[in-house]
């Protein structure tokens, strides 16, 4: 078990989810933070509240340690971004190289607010999702990004807060073998079930991997991920 206390920035997708299986496995106490910026994927504000009551109801290991939820409202991140996740446009490439879905600064963002929950809350771990080993190639994803914001909260806060990213150097096979280490097939069957990944929003489709469009490159990496997992094992 790990000294202090941790803030999962936790979206209701498979990695956050994993990732709070994560920090539950090696925090005495685990908090989490949602954020509404607008994102036409909203639904998975919804399956945060249902992977929390299922992390409660199914593993009781956990449940004491898994402590409040925070959803902070931020609007004003959908009215400055012109994106394919805050509005309804095709997902396509930029001239920049990277997918239409890139929210610029939301990492950067949803970090700051964390911390700044943590200061008051006494919550020095602030724990992320990001990669990049499988992912869209989102600049406020990487470890050199996450590293320097380490450096910038600390400073800023006068207080030293520890930037955790579990999936960081993972793929997404490995972080499907991650849950099952962390929570067994039961954790699997939740990733399965509960969490949310796609774009789209769409839960009417239901794969081996979870619901989603398919399509999307949400879907794609999470679908990719399930199967070279399953092969491997």
């Amino acid at each position: 078990m790990r000294s202090g206390h941790a803030l999962v920035l936790f979206s209701g997708g498979q990695d956050s989810a994993t990732c709070l299986a994560w920090a539950l496995t090696h925090f005495a106490r685990v908090e989490t933070v949602g954020f509404d910026y607008g994102q036409r994927h909203r639904v998975e504000l919804a399956q945060r509240q249902v992977v929390l009551a299922s992390l409660r109801e199914r593993f009781p290991q956990w449940a004491p340690r898994l402590g409040d939820d925070h959803v902070l409202d931020l609007a004003v991140l959908g009215h400055i971004s012109d994106t394919a996740l805050t509005r309804d446009a095709a997902i396509r490439m930029t001239a920049e190289g990277l997918p239409n879905t890139f929210v610029p600064g939301r990492n950067l963002l949803f970090f700051q607010l964390a911390a700044a929950i943590g200061y008051r809350r006494g919550l020095h771990t602030l724990v992320g999702g990001m990669c990049e080993t499988d992912f869209s190639g989102y600049p406020d994803c990487r470890d050199d990004t996450l590293k320097a914001l380490q450096v910038a909260l600390s400073l800023g806060m006068g207080q030293r807060f520890t930037v955790e990213t579990p999936l960081m150097w993972l793929d997404k096979a490995a972080t499907w073998q991650m849950a099952l280490e962390l929570g067994g097939p039961a954790l699997v069957e939740l990733m399965v079930e509960d969490t949310h990944t796609c774009y789209h929003g769409d839960r009417t489709h239901r794969h081996a991997w979870g619901y989603g469009c398919g399509q999307c490159p949400a879907c794609e990496l999470r679908a990719a991920g399930h199967a070279r997992w399953q092969a491997a094992g």
